[in-house]
């Protein structure tokens, strides 16, 4: 990539956000890479941060934020190349420097089985992949695979797509009522009332048939999966674990990432097991669960969280990591910070970002703080403006 900005770049008058203190300080860069970091004025003149934070560029696992963009309305579908862009403007915006595109493979639903958005997941993928090719991007942009194991196509799905488009990530779900996420059928019956519009007699029959075919399709399905990603070498996360039988799994699988555990139960076991817990932003910032799992808050305070998503909701990914500085087990704000930044890079193998270190990328956030809450000023990816 061309650096379209002065060599070497100096953010001065920061309080910068290192992965273990914060600091009224500078950061030099050259090269789209940290070279020095100091306390005080900076050696030179550059962009005055006017006291605002400078953190690392976020780093976001999973969020599946470019359907809404791409499918605004009930199979109401957009210009792919358009919803890319919107989304990818949105992404940086909220902050986010590297963001891992959630994909879903395969169908929530029993009586729809064409592979959840089907084609047009390969439609956008192929969207995304245009745009990286022509410098569109602001954000780098990586893919995660969601992976719904009882669907009946999801394995044949999955090869033809990774035949065809680099992945990084995968994670195992099962969305079938009655366990999990939605082992409160109340729940459930709620949550998909509201977003399909069907009656609750309607959702009992759709129910019924789903937990006939999701144990049968499960069973035949999620070793395959597996055994694919782990040929690939590609990293795996479990999803929504809810009691020790699903971590112990997800521990035999070669799991890594247990992104969403419904409870403290699972979340403690899980760190246990040496997995990197995964909660939601949206969580934080709203004070729980809106499916009435685990508490976000309640796991970092217990210190069992080490990662937050946007899940659906890219804004939230900053404003809950301010929201969680003062919660015991965290470290303040640069623990708070890692939990967007360096642990989720890591837990990926991306050791080259999410953190204002000499020889990182430097991907920087200026962010002021405005009646308490985050607002992101500027963006920088590999030292070069992107909002």
């Amino acid at each position: 990539m061309e650096f379209r900005v002065s060599d070497p770049l100096v953010f001065d008058n920061a309080t910068v956000v290192t992965a273990e203190r914060a600091f009224a300080g500078y950061v030099v860069v050259e090269g789209g890479r940290i070279v020095e970091i100091g306390e005080g004025r900076g050696p030179r003149g550059g962009v005055d941060c006017e006291g605002d934070y400078l953190l690392p560029g976020l780093v976001e696992l999973h969020t599946d934020h470019l359907e809404a963009h791409f499918m605004p309305r009930p199979r109401v579908f957009w210009h792919a190349g358009s919803a890319v862009m919107a989304y990818d403007a949105q992404i940086a915006a909220a902050g986010i420097t590297t963001v891992f595109d959630s994909f879903r493979v395969g169908t929530e639903a029993a009586d729809d089985d064409r592979g959840g958005l089907g084609e047009q997941t390969v439609i956008l993928a192929d969207a995304v992949e245009r745009a990286r090719a022509a410098d569109l991007l602001r954000a780098d942009h990586l893919t995660h695979l969601r992976c719904e194991i009882p669907s009946p196509n999801v394995v044949e799905f999955l090869e033809e797509f990774l035949g065809a488009h680099p992945v990084r990530l995968i994670s195992l779900m099962d969305h079938t009522p009655g366990q999990r996420q939605f082992r409160d059928l109340d729940k459930y019956f709620i949550y998909y009332g509201g977003k399909t519009g069907r009656s609750e007699a309607e959702l009992r029959a759709v129910v019924s048939e789903r937990q006939r075919l999701g144990r049968e399709r499960a069973e035949a399905n999620r070793p395959r999966v597996v055994e694919i990603a782990r040929a690939r070498g590609l990293t795996l996360a479990s999803h929504d674990d809810t009691t020790l039988e699903d971590v112990a799994q997800s521990r035999r699988e070669g799991v890594s990432i247990a992104e969403f555990p419904t409870t403290v139960e699972a979340a403690a076991a899980s760190r246990a097991a040496g997995l990197a817990t995964v909660m939601g932003a949206p969580n934080v910032v709203r004070g729980g669960s809106h499916s009435g799992n685990a508490s976000a808050r309640e796991l970092a305070e217990a210190g069992l969280l080490d990662i937050l998503s946007s899940d659906y909701v890219p804004a939230a990914l900053l404003m809950g990591a301010f929201r969680l500085a003062d919660a015991p087990n965290v470290g303040g704000l640069p623990g708070a910070i890692r939990l967007v930044t360096k642990n989720p890079a890591e837990a990926v193998g991306l050791f080259d970002r999410g953190e204002i270190a000499t020889g990182r990328r430097a991907d920087l956030v200026r962010v002021a703080a405005h009646h308490n809450e985050p607002v992101v000023r500027a963006v920088w990816r590999a030292g070069r403006r992107m909002a």
